[in-house]
Protein backbone atom coordinates (compact mmCIF):
# COMPACT_ATOMS: atom_id res chain seq x y z
CA UNK A 1 0.00 0.00 0.00
CA UNK A 2 1.41 3.21 -1.07
CA UNK A 3 0.91 6.01 2.01
CA UNK A 4 0.94 9.44 1.78
CA UNK A 5 -0.19 12.66 3.74
CA UNK A 6 -4.26 12.81 3.69
CA UNK A 7 -3.74 16.28 2.56
CA UNK A 8 -0.67 18.54 1.21
CA UNK A 9 1.64 20.10 4.10
CA UNK A 10 0.77 23.38 4.76
CA UNK A 11 -2.49 22.95 3.06
CA UNK A 12 -3.82 26.52 2.08
CA UNK A 13 0.07 26.83 0.24
CA UNK A 14 0.60 24.16 -0.59
CA UNK A 15 -2.64 23.01 -2.52
CA UNK A 16 -2.86 26.86 -3.88
CA UNK A 17 0.52 26.05 -5.52
CA UNK A 18 -0.70 22.46 -6.94
CA UNK A 19 -3.76 24.24 -8.06
CA UNK A 20 -1.70 26.40 -10.01
CA UNK A 21 0.30 23.82 -11.79
CA UNK A 22 -3.57 22.04 -12.60
CA UNK A 23 -5.79 24.92 -13.76
CA UNK A 24 -4.57 26.52 -17.16
CA UNK A 25 -6.35 29.90 -17.80
CA UNK A 26 -6.33 29.71 -21.30
CA UNK A 27 -7.72 26.18 -21.49
CA UNK A 28 -10.47 27.65 -19.78
CA UNK A 29 -11.15 31.33 -21.58
CA UNK A 30 -11.15 29.85 -25.13
CA UNK A 31 -13.86 27.93 -24.52
CA UNK A 32 -16.19 31.25 -22.91
CA UNK A 33 -14.94 33.87 -25.74
CA UNK A 34 -18.92 33.74 -26.30
CA UNK A 35 -19.94 34.12 -22.54
CA UNK A 36 -21.04 31.34 -20.04
CA UNK A 37 -23.25 28.62 -22.06
CA UNK A 38 -24.96 27.65 -18.80
CA UNK A 39 -27.19 30.45 -19.27
CA UNK A 40 -28.96 30.21 -15.72
CA UNK A 41 -31.35 32.62 -16.27
CA UNK A 42 -32.25 31.25 -19.70
CA UNK A 43 -32.63 27.68 -18.27
CA UNK A 44 -35.10 29.54 -15.78
CA UNK A 45 -36.99 31.19 -17.93
CA UNK A 46 -37.87 28.17 -20.26
CA UNK A 47 -38.84 26.34 -17.08
CA UNK A 48 -41.11 28.92 -16.24
CA UNK A 49 -42.30 29.28 -19.38
CA UNK A 50 -43.48 25.32 -19.91
CA UNK A 51 -45.48 25.20 -16.58
CA UNK A 52 -48.94 23.21 -17.69
CA UNK A 53 -48.01 22.40 -21.32
CA UNK A 54 -49.84 21.97 -23.97
CA UNK A 55 -50.91 17.77 -24.85
CA UNK A 56 -50.29 18.36 -28.41
CA UNK A 57 -47.23 19.81 -28.39
CA UNK A 58 -46.00 17.17 -25.64
CA UNK A 59 -46.46 14.46 -28.63
CA UNK A 60 -45.32 16.95 -31.24
CA UNK A 61 -41.57 16.51 -29.15
CA UNK A 62 -42.10 12.72 -28.32
CA UNK A 63 -42.28 12.59 -31.96
CA UNK A 64 -39.16 14.26 -32.65
CA UNK A 65 -37.54 12.20 -29.63
CA UNK A 66 -38.29 8.86 -31.70
CA UNK A 67 -36.63 10.33 -34.53
CA UNK A 68 -33.42 10.46 -32.47
CA UNK A 69 -33.35 14.31 -32.61
CA UNK A 70 -31.65 16.41 -29.96
CA UNK A 71 -34.27 18.33 -28.03
CA UNK A 72 -33.85 22.03 -27.80
CA UNK A 73 -33.79 23.95 -23.82
CA UNK A 74 -37.06 25.14 -24.49
CA UNK A 75 -38.25 21.51 -25.54
CA UNK A 76 -36.58 19.88 -22.81
CA UNK A 77 -38.41 22.15 -20.20
CA UNK A 78 -41.78 21.23 -21.50
CA UNK A 79 -40.91 17.50 -20.92
CA UNK A 80 -39.57 18.07 -17.40
CA UNK A 81 -42.49 19.90 -16.30
CA UNK A 82 -45.24 16.97 -17.55
CA UNK A 83 -46.93 16.13 -14.39
CA UNK A 84 -50.33 14.24 -16.10
CA UNK A 85 -49.92 10.53 -15.11
CA UNK A 86 -51.33 9.72 -18.97
CA UNK A 87 -48.56 11.80 -20.91
CA UNK A 88 -46.20 10.70 -18.18
CA UNK A 89 -46.75 6.83 -19.38
CA UNK A 90 -46.64 7.88 -22.80
CA UNK A 91 -43.43 9.38 -22.30
CA UNK A 92 -41.67 6.71 -20.48
CA UNK A 93 -42.82 4.44 -23.33
CA UNK A 94 -41.23 6.45 -26.13
CA UNK A 95 -37.98 6.91 -24.18
CA UNK A 96 -38.23 2.89 -23.74
CA UNK A 97 -38.48 2.63 -27.54
CA UNK A 98 -36.00 5.08 -28.02
CA UNK A 99 -33.60 2.95 -26.31
CA UNK A 100 -35.05 -0.50 -28.28
CA UNK A 101 -34.07 1.48 -31.38
CA UNK A 102 -30.98 2.88 -30.63
CA UNK A 103 -29.49 0.39 -28.64
CA UNK A 104 -31.26 -3.07 -29.21
CA UNK A 105 -32.39 -5.10 -26.34
CA UNK A 106 -29.29 -5.19 -24.08
CA UNK A 107 -27.56 -4.09 -21.17
CA UNK A 108 -23.86 -3.39 -20.69
CA UNK A 109 -22.17 -4.07 -17.15
CA UNK A 110 -19.49 -2.87 -15.80
CA UNK A 111 -18.00 -2.37 -12.64
CA UNK A 112 -15.57 0.75 -10.60
CA UNK A 113 -12.59 0.10 -9.45
CA UNK A 114 -11.54 2.63 -6.87
CA UNK A 115 -7.34 3.19 -7.12
CA UNK A 116 -7.34 5.99 -4.24
CA UNK A 117 -9.00 7.91 -1.72
CA UNK A 118 -6.32 10.68 -1.44
CA UNK A 119 -7.91 14.36 -2.38
CA UNK A 120 -7.05 17.98 -1.78
CA UNK A 121 -10.17 18.98 -2.17
CA UNK A 122 -13.15 19.63 0.47
CA UNK A 123 -16.05 18.77 -1.22
CA UNK A 124 -19.36 18.60 0.96
CA UNK A 125 -20.81 15.59 0.09
CA UNK A 126 -17.96 13.21 -0.37
CA UNK A 127 -16.65 10.78 1.93
CA UNK A 128 -12.87 11.67 0.29
CA UNK A 129 -13.26 15.47 1.83
CA UNK A 130 -9.32 16.18 2.85
CA UNK A 131 -11.08 17.24 5.94
CA UNK A 132 -12.39 14.07 6.20
CA UNK A 133 -10.73 12.48 9.44
CA UNK A 134 -13.17 9.61 9.25
CA UNK A 135 -11.63 8.56 5.87
CA UNK A 136 -9.08 5.22 6.21
CA UNK A 137 -7.13 6.53 3.21
CA UNK A 138 -5.27 4.14 0.35
CA UNK A 139 -4.08 4.45 -2.51
CA UNK A 140 -3.00 1.05 -4.98
CA UNK A 141 0.20 0.16 -6.27
CA UNK A 142 0.40 -1.34 -9.20
CA UNK A 143 0.51 -4.28 -8.16
CA UNK A 144 -1.85 -4.23 -6.11
CA UNK A 145 -4.05 -2.58 -8.90
CA UNK A 146 -3.26 -5.69 -11.00
CA UNK A 147 -4.48 -7.67 -8.06
CA UNK A 148 -7.77 -5.71 -8.38
CA UNK A 149 -8.01 -6.49 -12.11
CA UNK A 150 -7.16 -10.14 -11.42
CA UNK A 151 -10.25 -10.46 -8.94
CA UNK A 152 -12.88 -8.57 -11.09
CA UNK A 153 -12.25 -9.97 -13.93
CA UNK A 154 -11.35 -13.59 -12.95
CA UNK A 155 -13.95 -14.18 -9.98
CA UNK A 156 -16.71 -12.11 -12.00
CA UNK A 157 -16.12 -12.04 -15.24
CA UNK A 158 -15.96 -8.33 -15.74
CA UNK A 159 -14.67 -6.57 -19.17
CA UNK A 160 -15.33 -2.83 -18.55
CA UNK A 161 -14.05 -1.45 -15.76
CA UNK A 162 -14.86 2.75 -14.58
CA UNK A 163 -11.13 3.40 -12.75
CA UNK A 164 -11.81 6.08 -10.59
CA UNK A 165 -9.17 8.49 -9.04
CA UNK A 166 -9.27 11.36 -6.55
CA UNK A 167 -7.24 14.84 -7.26
CA UNK A 168 -4.35 14.66 -5.79
CA UNK A 169 -0.38 15.14 -6.89
CA UNK A 170 0.32 11.38 -6.29
CA UNK A 171 -2.59 10.70 -8.72
CA UNK A 172 -1.71 12.92 -11.79
CA UNK A 173 -1.90 11.88 -15.41
CA UNK A 174 1.38 9.78 -15.87
CA UNK A 175 0.01 7.47 -12.88
CA UNK A 176 -3.00 6.94 -14.53
CA UNK A 177 -1.57 6.14 -17.68
CA UNK A 178 0.44 4.06 -15.57
CA UNK A 179 -2.53 1.94 -13.62
CA UNK A 180 -4.69 1.54 -17.29
CA UNK A 181 -1.61 0.11 -18.20
CA UNK A 182 -1.05 -2.42 -15.44
CA UNK A 183 -5.29 -3.19 -15.78
CA UNK A 184 -4.76 -3.82 -19.32
CA UNK A 185 -1.95 -6.53 -18.63
CA UNK A 186 -3.99 -8.84 -16.72
CA UNK A 187 -4.91 -12.10 -17.91
CA UNK A 188 -6.81 -14.67 -16.16
CA UNK A 189 -7.50 -18.36 -17.04
CA UNK A 190 -10.93 -19.55 -16.98
CA UNK A 191 -12.90 -22.73 -17.25
CA UNK A 192 -12.92 -22.57 -21.27
CA UNK A 193 -10.18 -20.15 -21.92
CA UNK A 194 -8.60 -16.75 -20.74
CA UNK A 195 -10.27 -13.70 -19.77
CA UNK A 196 -9.04 -9.84 -19.55
CA UNK A 197 -10.36 -6.14 -18.89
CA UNK A 198 -10.97 -4.87 -22.42
CA UNK A 199 -11.73 -1.17 -21.53
CA UNK A 200 -11.25 1.01 -19.03
CA UNK A 201 -12.98 4.36 -18.65
CA UNK A 202 -11.43 6.46 -16.30
CA UNK A 203 -13.38 8.85 -13.51
CA UNK A 204 -10.99 11.57 -12.64
CA UNK A 205 -10.68 15.05 -12.19
CA UNK A 206 -10.51 18.20 -15.10
CA UNK A 207 -6.93 18.22 -16.58
CA UNK A 208 -4.81 20.12 -19.25
CA UNK A 209 -4.80 19.27 -22.70
CA UNK A 210 -1.59 17.74 -22.53
CA UNK A 211 -2.21 15.98 -19.30
CA UNK A 212 -5.14 14.59 -21.17
CA UNK A 213 -3.79 13.48 -23.95
CA UNK A 214 -0.90 11.43 -21.83
CA UNK A 215 -4.30 9.46 -20.47
CA UNK A 216 -5.44 8.89 -24.15
CA UNK A 217 -2.11 7.34 -25.25
CA UNK A 218 -2.72 4.71 -22.03
CA UNK A 219 -5.73 3.38 -23.37
CA UNK A 220 -8.76 5.30 -21.91
CA UNK A 221 -12.09 4.20 -23.20
CA UNK A 222 -14.39 7.25 -21.46
CA UNK A 223 -13.18 10.05 -19.96
CA UNK A 224 -16.00 10.76 -17.12
CA UNK A 225 -16.35 14.04 -15.03
CA UNK A 226 -19.18 15.21 -13.45
CA UNK A 227 -20.14 18.99 -12.86
CA UNK A 228 -21.51 17.79 -9.70
CA UNK A 229 -24.28 20.59 -10.06
CA UNK A 230 -24.89 23.40 -12.71
CA UNK A 231 -26.30 25.90 -10.50
CA UNK A 232 -23.73 28.53 -9.68
CA UNK A 233 -24.42 29.55 -6.21
CA UNK A 234 -25.10 26.00 -5.01
CA UNK A 235 -21.49 24.93 -6.76
CA UNK A 236 -19.97 27.54 -4.72
CA UNK A 237 -21.42 26.69 -1.56
CA UNK A 238 -20.25 22.62 -1.37
CA UNK A 239 -16.67 23.81 -2.95
CA UNK A 240 -15.06 25.80 -0.63
CA UNK A 241 -13.24 29.18 -2.86
CA UNK A 242 -9.72 27.98 -1.46
CA UNK A 243 -9.53 24.42 -3.59
CA UNK A 244 -9.03 23.06 -6.81
CA UNK A 245 -12.54 21.66 -7.73
CA UNK A 246 -14.07 25.86 -6.63
CA UNK A 247 -13.13 26.56 -10.21
CA UNK A 248 -16.51 26.30 -12.07
CA UNK A 249 -15.37 27.11 -15.31
CA UNK A 250 -12.24 24.70 -15.27
CA UNK A 251 -14.55 22.18 -14.58
CA UNK A 252 -17.35 23.02 -17.28
CA UNK A 253 -14.66 22.80 -19.83
CA UNK A 254 -13.05 19.68 -19.50
CA UNK A 255 -14.95 17.86 -21.99
CA UNK A 256 -13.83 20.56 -24.43
CA UNK A 257 -10.06 19.99 -23.66
CA UNK A 258 -10.86 16.33 -23.59
CA UNK A 259 -12.07 16.24 -27.53
CA UNK A 260 -9.27 18.58 -28.03
CA UNK A 261 -6.89 16.29 -26.76
CA UNK A 262 -7.65 13.55 -28.73
CA UNK A 263 -10.15 11.83 -26.71
CA UNK A 264 -13.55 10.67 -28.36
CA UNK A 265 -15.67 9.33 -26.02
CA UNK A 266 -16.80 11.88 -22.64
CA UNK A 267 -19.24 10.86 -19.69
CA UNK A 268 -21.51 13.74 -18.38
CA UNK A 269 -23.40 13.53 -15.33
CA UNK A 270 -24.69 15.40 -11.83
CA UNK A 271 -25.01 14.75 -8.43
CA UNK A 272 -28.57 14.99 -7.75
CA UNK A 273 -29.96 16.33 -4.40
CA UNK A 274 -27.75 19.37 -4.18
CA UNK A 275 -29.97 21.93 -6.80
CA UNK A 276 -33.27 21.72 -8.27
CA UNK A 277 -33.20 18.60 -10.47
CA UNK A 278 -35.31 19.90 -13.69
CA UNK A 279 -32.06 22.90 -13.15
CA UNK A 280 -29.84 20.20 -13.48
CA UNK A 281 -31.56 18.25 -16.03
CA UNK A 282 -31.42 21.50 -18.29
CA UNK A 283 -28.10 21.98 -16.99
CA UNK A 284 -26.87 18.01 -18.71
CA UNK A 285 -28.64 18.74 -22.32
CA UNK A 286 -27.33 22.35 -22.48
CA UNK A 287 -23.87 21.10 -21.78
CA UNK A 288 -24.19 18.06 -24.40
CA UNK A 289 -25.65 20.64 -27.10
CA UNK A 290 -22.48 22.68 -26.36
CA UNK A 291 -20.24 19.95 -27.04
CA UNK A 292 -22.25 19.14 -30.62
CA UNK A 293 -21.64 22.66 -31.11
CA UNK A 294 -18.08 22.27 -30.50
CA UNK A 295 -16.84 18.98 -31.53
CA UNK A 296 -19.95 17.64 -33.39
CA UNK A 297 -19.97 15.15 -30.49
CA UNK A 298 -22.42 14.75 -27.80
CA UNK A 299 -21.56 12.70 -24.61
CA UNK A 300 -20.99 8.83 -25.01
CA UNK A 301 -23.08 8.64 -21.62
CA UNK A 302 -25.14 10.48 -19.09
CA UNK A 303 -24.62 9.72 -15.03
CA UNK A 304 -27.56 9.95 -13.00
CA UNK A 305 -26.39 9.29 -9.03
CA UNK A 306 -27.90 11.10 -6.19
CA UNK A 307 -26.68 12.32 -3.16
CA UNK A 308 -25.69 9.34 -0.89
CA UNK A 309 -24.24 9.25 2.96
CA UNK A 310 -21.01 9.92 2.87
CA UNK A 311 -18.59 9.94 6.24
CA UNK A 312 -17.66 12.89 7.37
CA UNK A 313 -20.84 14.83 5.51
CA UNK A 314 -23.67 16.13 7.08
CA UNK A 315 -25.06 17.63 3.93
CA UNK A 316 -25.06 13.99 2.19
CA UNK A 317 -27.66 13.18 4.89
CA UNK A 318 -29.85 16.09 4.70
CA UNK A 319 -30.17 16.67 0.93
CA UNK A 320 -30.19 20.41 0.03
CA UNK A 321 -32.73 19.91 -2.87
CA UNK A 322 -35.10 16.99 -2.50
CA UNK A 323 -35.22 14.27 -5.04
CA UNK A 324 -37.69 11.67 -4.78
CA UNK A 325 -37.48 8.16 -6.30
CA UNK A 326 -40.71 9.50 -8.36
CA UNK A 327 -38.66 12.94 -9.82
CA UNK A 328 -35.61 10.46 -10.46
CA UNK A 329 -38.08 7.81 -12.89
CA UNK A 330 -38.71 11.44 -14.44
CA UNK A 331 -35.27 13.23 -14.70
CA UNK A 332 -33.81 9.40 -16.37
CA UNK A 333 -37.17 9.60 -18.60
CA UNK A 334 -36.32 13.10 -19.80
CA UNK A 335 -33.05 12.62 -20.21
CA UNK A 336 -33.65 9.57 -22.64
CA UNK A 337 -36.10 11.68 -24.32
CA UNK A 338 -33.95 14.89 -24.75
CA UNK A 339 -30.24 13.21 -26.27
CA UNK A 340 -31.62 9.89 -27.58
CA UNK A 341 -28.07 8.95 -28.94
CA UNK A 342 -26.51 8.74 -25.18
CA UNK A 343 -26.06 6.15 -22.91
CA UNK A 344 -27.82 6.31 -19.76
CA UNK A 345 -25.69 4.71 -16.72
CA UNK A 346 -28.09 3.83 -13.82
CA UNK A 347 -25.42 2.74 -10.49
CA UNK A 348 -25.75 0.81 -7.45
CA UNK A 349 -25.88 3.91 -5.58
CA UNK A 350 -29.93 2.70 -5.86
CA UNK A 351 -31.95 -0.06 -4.75
CA UNK A 352 -32.40 -2.88 -6.55
CA UNK A 353 -36.02 -1.93 -6.83
CA UNK A 354 -35.39 1.49 -7.94
CA UNK A 355 -33.14 -0.18 -10.73
CA UNK A 356 -34.98 -2.37 -11.85
CA UNK A 357 -37.61 0.19 -12.47
CA UNK A 358 -35.52 2.14 -14.65
CA UNK A 359 -34.81 -0.59 -17.11
CA UNK A 360 -38.12 0.37 -18.94
CA UNK A 361 -37.22 3.93 -18.96
CA UNK A 362 -34.42 3.39 -21.63
CA UNK A 363 -30.81 2.96 -19.53
CA UNK A 364 -27.90 1.12 -21.18
CA UNK A 365 -25.18 0.59 -18.39
CA UNK A 366 -25.37 -0.94 -15.06
CA UNK A 367 -22.93 -2.59 -12.43
CA UNK A 368 -23.09 -5.28 -10.50
CA UNK A 369 -20.37 -6.79 -8.45
CA UNK A 370 -19.61 -3.63 -6.85
CA UNK A 371 -16.86 -2.65 -4.86
CA UNK A 372 -16.39 0.93 -3.82
CA UNK A 373 -13.42 0.68 -0.97
CA UNK A 374 -10.03 0.82 -2.51
CA UNK A 375 -8.41 -2.19 -3.15
CA UNK A 376 -11.83 -4.20 -2.21
CA UNK A 377 -12.15 -6.64 -4.89
CA UNK A 378 -9.17 -8.61 -3.81
CA UNK A 379 -10.19 -8.11 0.01
CA UNK A 380 -11.87 -11.07 1.67
CA UNK A 381 -14.86 -10.92 3.08
CA UNK A 382 -17.34 -8.19 1.09
CA UNK A 383 -18.82 -6.01 3.28
CA UNK A 384 -19.36 -2.36 3.10
CA UNK A 385 -17.33 0.13 5.23
CA UNK A 386 -18.15 3.79 5.19
CA UNK A 387 -14.67 4.63 6.86
CA UNK A 388 -13.09 3.22 3.31
CA UNK A 389 -15.33 4.43 0.78
CA UNK A 390 -16.66 7.33 -0.83
CA UNK A 391 -20.52 6.67 -0.22
CA UNK A 392 -22.83 3.63 0.94
CA UNK A 393 -24.08 1.06 -2.11
CA UNK A 394 -28.10 0.79 -2.51
CA UNK A 395 -28.13 -2.55 -4.66
CA UNK A 396 -25.42 -5.19 -3.45
CA UNK A 397 -26.44 -7.54 -6.25
CA UNK A 398 -23.30 -9.93 -7.84
CA UNK A 399 -22.88 -9.92 -11.41
CA UNK A 400 -24.34 -12.97 -12.05
CA UNK A 401 -27.53 -12.11 -10.18
CA UNK A 402 -28.18 -9.12 -11.82
CA UNK A 403 -27.39 -11.06 -15.26
CA UNK A 404 -29.92 -13.65 -14.35
CA UNK A 405 -32.68 -10.87 -13.48
CA UNK A 406 -32.32 -9.01 -16.63
CA UNK A 407 -32.84 -12.71 -18.06
CA UNK A 408 -36.16 -13.24 -16.73
CA UNK A 409 -36.94 -9.93 -18.31
CA UNK A 410 -35.95 -11.46 -21.34
CA UNK A 411 -33.02 -8.59 -21.72
CA UNK A 412 -29.52 -9.98 -22.78
CA UNK A 413 -26.33 -9.18 -20.95
CA UNK A 414 -23.37 -7.29 -23.31
CA UNK A 415 -19.52 -7.34 -22.53
CA UNK A 416 -18.97 -5.71 -26.00
CA UNK A 417 -15.93 -3.54 -25.81
CA UNK A 418 -15.66 -3.52 -29.70
CA UNK A 419 -16.32 0.23 -30.35
CA UNK A 420 -13.25 1.24 -28.50
CA UNK A 421 -10.69 -0.86 -30.51
CA UNK A 422 -11.74 -0.83 -33.74
CA UNK A 423 -12.51 2.80 -33.78
CA UNK A 424 -16.06 2.99 -33.63
CA UNK A 425 -16.10 5.89 -31.37
CA UNK A 426 -16.53 9.68 -31.10
CA UNK A 427 -18.15 11.15 -34.27
CA UNK A 428 -18.20 7.60 -36.15
CA UNK A 429 -20.25 5.90 -33.28
CA UNK A 430 -23.22 9.55 -33.08
CA UNK A 431 -23.68 8.59 -36.57
CA UNK A 432 -24.25 5.11 -36.42
CA UNK A 433 -26.09 5.52 -32.68
CA UNK A 434 -28.38 8.19 -34.71
CA UNK A 435 -28.84 6.10 -37.95
CA UNK A 436 -29.86 2.92 -35.57
CA UNK A 437 -27.17 1.11 -37.00
CA UNK A 438 -24.63 0.63 -33.87
CA UNK A 439 -27.52 -1.17 -32.40
CA UNK A 440 -27.14 -4.06 -35.07
CA UNK A 441 -23.28 -4.07 -33.91
CA UNK A 442 -24.54 -4.08 -30.16
CA UNK A 443 -26.72 -7.01 -31.01
CA UNK A 444 -24.40 -9.49 -32.57
CA UNK A 445 -21.34 -8.71 -29.98
CA UNK A 446 -23.86 -9.03 -27.22
CA UNK A 447 -24.47 -12.39 -28.42
CA UNK A 448 -20.76 -13.28 -29.28
CA UNK A 449 -19.55 -11.44 -25.62
CA UNK A 450 -22.73 -13.30 -23.85
CA UNK A 451 -22.00 -16.96 -25.18
CA UNK A 452 -18.25 -16.43 -23.51
CA UNK A 453 -19.36 -15.13 -20.21
CA UNK A 454 -21.87 -18.16 -19.99
CA UNK A 455 -19.20 -20.79 -20.69
CA UNK A 456 -16.48 -19.21 -18.29
CA UNK A 457 -18.50 -18.08 -15.40
CA UNK A 458 -22.25 -19.41 -15.45
CA UNK A 459 -23.42 -21.28 -12.69
CA UNK A 460 -26.01 -24.05 -13.52
CA UNK A 461 -28.46 -22.23 -12.33
CA UNK A 462 -27.73 -19.47 -14.45
CA UNK A 463 -27.11 -21.41 -17.50
CA UNK A 464 -30.52 -22.18 -17.20
CA UNK A 465 -32.19 -18.98 -16.58
CA UNK A 466 -29.53 -17.00 -19.46
CA UNK A 467 -29.25 -19.40 -22.25
CA UNK A 468 -32.71 -19.19 -23.95
CA UNK A 469 -32.31 -15.61 -23.95
CA UNK A 470 -29.26 -16.16 -25.76
CA UNK A 471 -30.74 -18.24 -28.33
CA UNK A 472 -33.69 -15.77 -28.94
CA UNK A 473 -31.07 -13.38 -29.60
CA UNK A 474 -29.12 -15.50 -32.13
CA UNK A 475 -32.64 -15.91 -33.49
CA UNK A 476 -33.44 -12.35 -34.02
CA UNK A 477 -29.93 -12.12 -36.02
CA UNK A 478 -30.61 -14.91 -38.58
CA UNK A 479 -34.10 -13.36 -39.24
CA UNK A 480 -33.23 -9.99 -39.49
CA UNK A 481 -29.93 -10.25 -40.63
CA UNK A 482 -29.75 -13.09 -42.74
CA UNK A 483 -26.99 -12.32 -45.12
CA UNK A 484 -24.63 -11.44 -41.85
CA UNK A 485 -25.91 -13.89 -39.84
CA UNK A 486 -23.32 -17.02 -41.11
CA UNK A 487 -20.31 -15.11 -40.33
CA UNK A 488 -21.89 -14.66 -37.08
CA UNK A 489 -22.66 -18.24 -36.09
CA UNK A 490 -19.00 -19.28 -37.01
CA UNK A 491 -17.95 -16.63 -34.66
CA UNK A 492 -20.38 -17.73 -32.28
CA UNK A 493 -19.56 -21.43 -32.96
CA UNK A 494 -15.50 -20.31 -32.18
CA UNK A 495 -16.35 -19.22 -28.86
CA UNK A 496 -18.57 -22.27 -28.04
CA UNK A 497 -15.13 -24.01 -28.95
CA UNK A 498 -13.15 -22.17 -26.74
CA UNK A 499 -11.66 -19.00 -28.93
CA UNK A 500 -12.17 -16.03 -26.56
CA UNK A 501 -12.35 -12.12 -27.73
CA UNK A 502 -14.38 -11.98 -31.13
CA UNK A 503 -16.11 -9.20 -32.00
CA UNK A 504 -17.47 -7.14 -35.07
Amino acid sequence: MTTCPTTLPDTTSATRAFRDRVIVRDEIDRYLRTGDFIDEARIEADLRRAVNPDPARIRDILAKSLAIETLLPEETAVLLQVADPGLRQAMEATALAIKHKVYDNRIVTFAPMYISSYCVNRCQYCGFNADNSQQRRRQLTLDEIRAEAAAMCGRDGHKRVMAVYGEHPRTGASFIAESLQAIYSVEVKTRRGKTSVRRINVNAAPMSIDDLKIIRKGGIGTFQVFQETYHRRTYAQVHPADTIKADYDWRVTCMHRAFDAGIDDVGLGVLFGLADWKFEVMGLVTHARELERHAKIGPHTFSVPRLHPASGSDISRHTPSPFTDDDFIHALTVLRLAVPYTGLICTARESEALRNRCLGLGITQMDASTRIGVGAYAAEPVCQEIDKQQFLLGDNRTLEQLICDLARRGTITSFCTAGYRCGRTGGCIMDALKTGKEGKFCKVNAVLTFREWLDDFASPEALKICEPVLLSELAEIREQLPAFYPVVKEHYDRIAAGERDLFF
